[in-house]
Parts: C-alpha cells; structure tokens; sequence
C-alpha cells in the first residue's frame, strides 16, 4: 500500500499517517517527492484497506502496490533519487567517477592510486580493506589498517571512499571510516549484513549477485530500504553466463531495465564485468551511453604487480583517457535530454 499525500499537506498530516501505520502494527516509510511526499507501508502479509487512510487530513490517495520490492519501485517514487556520497550526486545530472585498486596494499599504494584518480577527474576512491577471495590463501586485505590508510588518502586529495564490508561483525568498523558501504556480488543475499546496512547512516553501493536476475536484484535492495536506509546505489558488475572470453558477461540491458522499475541510481562496473583491461575501456563508453549514472573502475599505479585483479586493472593514464570520454558522451546525452526538454518553437 501507498499512500499519496496532497501536495499541501504539513508535517503534521504526514506525521498523523504515520501513526495509523504503526498502530496497525505495520511500518512507515516517507518518501519524499519533487511535488508530493508518500508514504509506504511495510510489515503487512495482505492487503490494507484504503479506507483506514483516505479520510485522514492531507491524503489524497492510497493505491496499492503491485511489485513484490514496495520501496525500490516507481510506484512508490516516481521521481529518481539522488545519493548523496561525500558531495557527490549520485544519480544527479553529472556522471560520477568512482576509481582505484581493488585492494588497498600500502599506505604508498592507495595514496599513489587516490592522485592518479583525482587528477583524472574522479570523484571517488574505491578501495578494499576487507577482501572475500574465492581461495582461502589469496590476499584477504589489511582489515582497519587498510582502512586507515583510506582515511589519510581522503584526508590528502578530499576523495570520498567507497569501501566493502564483508559481514556484520565487520561492519561498524566500515561504517567508521567509509563514505559509502559496498556490499559486494558475493554478499548480494546475505540478508543478515543487509538488514544491517538498511540500519546504517552511510549510503550503500549494492553490487547485482554473480547470477542473480533483475528482481533478486531489487528485492537484495529492499532488504535495505526497509530497515530504513533510502540511500541505495545499486551496481552491475556483470553474471555469470556460458562465455569463455571475458571473467563475466556485462549485462548492460539491466540500465534501462532498473530504470523503468525503480527510482534508485545505478551505476556499472566494468572492470569485474569483463575481467579484461583492453574491454574495460569500451565497455565503459557503452555503459554511459546506456545510461548509467555512473562508472566503478579499477586503477592501479601498477597492475602488473598488484595482489588482486591486476589484469582488470587500468594504468592511471588509461583511466584518465577513460574519464574524459566518458564525460563527454555524458555531456552529449544530457544536452540532447535538455533539448527533448524544451517546448518547440511556434512558427512565426
């Protein structure tokens, strides 16, 4: 159930919903819109009837929601939200850069990668602390001194941090030091850590299941809105599939597709959607041309020598070349969307 307040409505109008919500025994989600604010209804195994609401002061509708995922879909918000991370609007009319290596190695290392992405133009710095590795000997990463290290490169060039948390005993450590939260592909129903991100005060980068479909997607999301946290970035970073020349398949089409289904920005990642550093670049241009809002990517002052996923690792110089085309056809959609925008002219 939704309900849909009059665009004059007060404080005290929404507030007054939200204690019939409760009083049911249900839970309150206010969502705010461009024109009017809604509320949406969770903790319900059937259908409310609308007349418990159509009668209080400031409501103009409650309509019920079709999709199995209430607070991601554009039924409940029809207007695009915009996540802030650091300063930077994700989901908002500039493409966001987020850059760096997939593990922070070194204080040197992530201080060398954090220049390089903010000289190219970059806004963000990814980076793991906490690393889930398929073999158990591989580089599981530095824990709170990686994390440290994150801090001092922020603290330097004024990147925000984008950073995973693994699991739930780890995650108040995470939230401490990181801007946003990733929760990574092999994390996307490990619905214990999501409820726990849903109770955090840090926006959250949700990365789409390693074979997950679209409204397993979605619904990993809802774990999270429900708890309460509305600051979701959602991620696709590419399936598995029966292709044998790339690490995944960068499924691309899923852009549009969130985008007609939900209100929530999503951006691509290129880097663990191919597995190859010559496809990263193309794939890249392809996903903002998709639409995305915009691109996680792997940079790493030497791949060649990198503890993990050096071989989906740009050079600084590449990712520089990267951002600035990337920019560019950013720039051409939007100005070709303002113009769509803009009433015709009238004949003289």
């Amino acid at each position: 159930m939704l309900i849909v307040m009059r665009a004059q409505a007060t404080e005290q109008d929404i507030a007054q919903v939200c204690a019939r919500i409760q009083s049911l025994g249900f839970r309150a989600h206010v969502m705010p819109g461009a024109e009017r604010t809604a509320v949406g209804i969770t903790g319900n195994h059937g259908a409310v009837p609308a007349e418990e609401f159509e009668g209080l002061p400031g409501v103009a509708e409650a309509i019920p929601v079709s999709k199995p995922y209430k607070l991601v879909s554009r039924e409940v918000k029809p207007d695009n939200t915009i996540v802030d991370v650091a300063g930077v609007q994700v989901g908002g009319a500039e493409l966001a850069l987020c850059a760096g290596p997939c593990a922070v190695e070194s204080q040197e290392q992530i201080l060398e990668s954090a220049r390089a992405v903010k000289a190219a133009g970059g806004q963000l710095l990814r980076g793991g602390a906490y690393k889930p590795r398929t073999s158990p000997y591989a580089f599981q990463g530095l824990g709170e001194e990686g994390l440290r290290y994150l801090a001092g490169a922020r603290a330097e060039t004024g990147l925000g941090i984008v950073t995973e948390a693994i699991d739930v005993e780890t995650f108040d450590l995470v939230e401490e030091y990181a801007d946003c939260i990733q929760i990574g592909a092999r994390n996307m129903q490990n619905f214990s850590l999501l409820r726990r991100a849903g109770r955090a005060r840090k926006p959250i980068l949700l990365k789409r299941g390693m074979s997950s479909t679209l409204e397993e997607f979605l619904m990993a999301a809802e774990y999270i809105l429900s708890e309460g946290n509305y600051q979701v970035i959602l991620c696709e970073r590419g399936v598995r599939t029966f292709a044998d020349h790339t690490r995944n398949t960068l499924d691309l089409s899923v852009v549009p597709a969130v985008q007609r289904l939900s209100h929530l920005p999503i951006i691509v990642d290129p880097s663990h959607g191919t597995g190859k550093r010559d496809k990263v670049h193309p794939m890249a241009l392809a996903a903002v041309a998709a639409g995305a809002s915009g691109l996680i990517v792997e940079v790493h002052p030497n791949p060649d020598r990198a503890l993990s996923d050096g071989y989906q690792s740009l050079f600084p110089d590449q990712f520089r070349e990267l951002a600035g085309e990337a920019r560019a056809i950013s720039a051409l959609l939007r100005s070709r969307a303002e113009a769509r925008s803009q009433p015709a002219a009238v004949p003289a």
